[in-house]
């Protein structure tokens, strides 16, 4: 059987799930007229005892469309109240891809070096792991802001050794502060082991990744980075090379992004971590191991749908 709600359409009773629900006393039965409503989008099964009677309001009101997300591991948080709105495997360390360069920013940003020097992309810099291609070829020079827009905005693995490499002690030494970083923010579940995250090896959760979120929402240059749309760089012989921010969602206007990143590689499938206002809430949205290359974008549009959905369910 089909049932009609105001704002999700036909969906099939099986693919429901109840928002979770705090009744006034322990012994408040789904029929109650008075619900408490959490802010919380977790989805839990729909209980096959009760039959819902969805001419009413309130049992309408009461039950929301399991969210049909791409994305394996999904978790997101309203940062204000620590609340969390939807969460789906969040607990699993798994590689992150380009995510890794929120850390490598962070690292940078922090380090005091001269935003200004100039650095030079070597053949240290070329990916012999996955080999990946790249627009900036040896013998590049870039400052080390241009650099870390680059790896930012447009995930340039190159510009992201660089950095490292640039680094007092270089890359063994970036590492070693990026783990080192990890554990001062307590994510326990992550590790690095180079600051690119070509590598599989590069690993995190969802509630770590949150941490780091809220971390580099300190930085005015990563927020700047990651929601700029576009930018150019010139590599030298009066070439001027344009890039582009790899998530659409920034040129959207209808998204308030503070800091945002995308990652993939095979191991991680597609990826995206955003800070995001939504109705004036701080909201973090981790989105890992999506499938289909717009699918972790479809996914921050229907978790942003249901933050929304869930808010005015509450204020009824």
């Amino acid at each position: 059987m089909l049932f009609a709600l105001p704002w999700a359409g036909s969906i099939q009773a099986q693919d429901l799930a109840l928002l979770n629900l705090q009744a006034l006393s322990p012994e408040t039965s789904f029929n109650a007229p008075h619900l408490v409503y959490k802010k919380n989008l977790q989805p839990i099964s729909y209980p096959s005892n009760i039959t819902a009677d969805l001419t009413n309001p309130i049992k309408q009101n009461a039950i929301i469309q399991h969210a049909a997300l791409r994305s394996e591991i999904a978790y997101v948080q309203d940062l204000e109240s620590a609340t969390v709105l939807y969460e789906k495997k969040s607990q699993e360390a798994r590689p992150i891809a380009s995510i890794t360069k929120l850390m490598t920013a962070l690292i940078v940003t922090e380090a005091g070096q001269d935003m200004n020097e100039m650095l030079e992309i070597t053949d240290a810099d070329v990916d012999r792991l996955k080999f990946s291609s790249s627009r900036l070829r040896v013998g590049s020079r870039l400052s080390r802001a241009d650099m870390l827009h680059l790896a930012l905005m447009s995930s340039e693995n190159r510009a992201a050794n660089a950095l490292g490499r640039h680094y007092p002690g270089g890359l063994a030494a970036f590492v070693r502060a990026m783990n080192d970083k990890a554990r001062a923010l307590g994510m326990r579940q992550t590790t690095f082991v180079e600051p690119t995250g070509l590598s599989s090896d590069n690993v995190s959760n969802p509630r770590d990744l949150v941490k780091l979120l809220v971390a580099t929402k300190k930085q005015p240059l990563i927020h700047q980075y990651t929601t700029h749309d576009q930018y150019s760089v010139q590599v030298g012989n009066g070439r001027e090379l344009m890039f582009n921010n790899t998530n659409r969602l920034v040129k959207n206007s209808n998204w308030d992004i503070l800091v945002s990143k995308t990652g993939f590689t095979n191991e991680a499938g597609e990826c995206l971590v955003m800070l995001t206002k939504i109705e004036d809430r701080d909201v973090a949205i981790v989105l890992l191991n999506s499938s289909g290359r717009y699918s972790r974008i479809g996914d921050a549009v229907r978790i942003r749908d249901l933050v929304e959905k869930t808010n005015s369910l509450a204020m009824l």
